[in-house]
């Protein structure tokens, strides 16, 4: 008996060894962790120490046990209790296989930014702001995110308890019920790209003449879409019905089978997979599927399945009020039409850059799949948007949205179906293949309708990149404002997006309408940081898969895409 005993203890050892293996192994993992000035940020270790784990080995954070509430904030800061409270979670990192817990973790990932939590006396310029003002577009927002997850329900239930003239009753709300995060990039740099934009105007008519010629596009009626997350690896040729606007690949089904009905052929080495809400634009053309219509297709053969909003005078100004992603088009008769974003034709953003001395492109930019992302340039100042020493006279140079952009100062003529041009159509000259379509916006007070689908307020709301700022979130910015140099501190609201703004630490000023709005708009262009305010319980950073990193595998590809994941503007593969 003795010795059976003795068996069994051993292998009751040799049993619970390997659970302790088996947990080092969850996605909780070094990329999680800050910089190395983050060192309270470390996981603490909840079996063998270090010094007795193989030298090849990858640390890992243990997984959080359960909490059976959630941790309360501190009286003075609102900050989530110090990881001596936090002992019943791992290590005080708030982190699970699933994602992160706002307020709990200290830090956390995505593929594209790091996380650090940050207590709100340390945001630069907190005390000074006047929140009242933040106050209406957070009100907003609530409209919104209150269906969206139970912690911001509970948020905005108590939101409508403050008194929004009370500045100091509103920073406590904020305190309390939020916590707050530092947003670096992927090389963990906490500095970022801070730009403007703002609401143009331009002159245009509801009919077509010279020299309103140019047609404004609502959504095309031939656009159908695919779900990237469904596609099949590859660059092969799949077959596909259409079922609506939806576009389904056939399973089991090849080319050799095009001859049935309603079957069509999808040549996958042809789409954008990485687009943030993963729709694949298409076309039908014949028995193919095809990558919807590029811009300059769109300007020598026209649109023939999209309704013309109105027609404008310039091309270039239309471009611009594309990149922008809202405008309004004044008429003859002193009627205002107000557009906003309704769809883009899939193709990505990449706009004709103006050329500064050596042939280097005056906005640095760096490509990360079909995203253009502006890089930080402290040597781009108001002096850029003149035109270059021994630069074309054809060309105009504009900044809009932080990129100084070349734009042809002459437009040719576009093609409009059922309309014969005056002269031969040669298209804009804008050589960026990206176009977007608008829809009429009913409201017409206040600001424009952003992404988030409510209302913009100037100098408060901030277009983001949707995968590190979720659409919605407060978001605390310091940076300086444009001309004067002076601190720019103020708590803000990301309820838009676009094309051109991409990247981990990236925002983008809402000035309004109007010359001066344009004005600050196109001079913005600074250095700024970025902290996010995340309402606590708050599960973010959850990863579409919970597959086990192998020893080898690429850093970061077990992360999240996005943050918070929304169908409507980041989803996760």
């Amino acid at each position: 008996m003795q010795l059976r005993d003795m068996i069994l203890a051993r292998w009751v050892a040799l049993i619970a060894l390997g659970a302790v293996t088996l947990a080092g192994c969850t996605t909780g993992d070094s990329h999680s962790v800050g910089s190395a000035g983050d060192s309270a940020a470390m996981p603490e270790w909840s079996s063998n120490p270090p010094a007795q784990r193989s030298a090849t080995s990858t640390p890992r954070a243990s997984a959080p046990l359960p909490v059976s509430r959630p941790a309360s904030p501190s009286s003075s800061t609102g900050q989530a209790p110090s990881s001596g409270s936090q002992a019943a979670v791992a290590g005080g990192s708030g982190l699970s296989s699933a994602g992160a817990i706002a307020g709990r973790a200290r830090t956390f990932s995505t593929r594209l930014a790091t996380y650090t939590s940050v207590g709100f006396e340390l945001l630069p310029g907190w005390r000074q702001d006047d929140f009242s003002e933040t106050w209406p577009a957070f009100l907003g927002s609530c409209k919104v995110l209150s269906g969206r997850a139970q912690a911001w329900r509970q948020v905005c239930e108590r939101a409508r308890t403050v008194d929004r003239a009370d500045d100091l009753a509103i920073r406590h709300f904020f305190e309390r019920d939020f916590s707050a995060y530092q947003i670096r990039d992927d090389d963990r740099r906490p500095d970022g790209v801070v730009t403007g934009y703002f609401e143009p105007e331009i002159s245009g008519s509801r009919h077509y003449g010279a020299p309103n010629i140019y047609p404004v596009y609502a959504q095309p009626q031939d656009m159908l879409f695919a779900d990237a997350r469904k596609l099949p690896k590859g660059d092969g040729i799949v077959a596909a019905r259409v079922a609506g606007r939806s576009v389904v690949v056939q399973a089991g089904l090849s080319t050799r089978d095009m001859g049935r009905a309603g079957l069509y052929a999808l040549d996958l080495s042809r789409i954008t997979r990485d687009t943030l809400d993963r729709k694949v634009r298409l076309r039908v053309e014949g028995k193919r599927l095809l990558p919807y219509y590029t811009r300059k297709e769109i300007e020598t053969k026209g649109a023939p399945n999209a309704k013309v909003i109105a027609f404008v005078n310039n091309a270039s100004a239309l471009y611009e009020m594309q990149i922008q992603g809202s405008g309004r088009i004044r008429l003859d008769s002193g009627e205002v039409i107000r557009i906003a974003y309704a769809e883009q034709n899939g193709q990505p953003f990449r706009p004709t850059l103006a050329q500064a001395a050596l042939g280097k492109p005056r906005s640095p930019v760096k490509v990360r799949g079909s995203s253009l992302e502006l890089e930080l340039d402290d040597d781009d100042e108001d002096e850029a948007l003149q035109p270059a020493a021994g630069s074309s006279a054809d060309v105009s140079v504009v900044r809009t949205r932080g990129f100084t952009l070349a734009l042809p100062k002459v437009n040719g003529a576009v093609a409009v179906p059922g309309r014969r041009p005056a002269q031969r159509v040669t298209g804009s000259g804008i050589e960026d293949p990206s176009y977007v379509f608008f829809k009429e916006a009913s409201a017409p007070g206040g600001g424009p309708v952003g992404a988030l689908g409510v209302p913009l307020s100037p100098g408060r709301s901030i277009a983001v990149d949707p995968r590190s700022t979720p659409l919605g979130y407060p978001v605390f910015v310091s940076t300086r404002a444009p001309g004067s140099g002076a601190p720019m501190r103020r708590l803000t609201i990301a309820q838009d997006t676009g094309g051109a703004i991409r990247g981990a630490v990236r925002a983008d000023y809402f000035f309004g309408n109007g010359q001066q709005a344009a004005t600050q708009a196109r001079r913005m262009k600074e250095r700024g940081q970025l902290w996010v305010l995340l309402p606590r319980d708050l599960a973010v950073a959850q990863a579409a898969s919970t597959a086990v990193r192998t020893r080898g595998g690429a850093v970061g590809d077990d992360l999240p895409e996005c943050l918070v994941a929304d169908e409507n503007s980041c989803v996760n593969d």
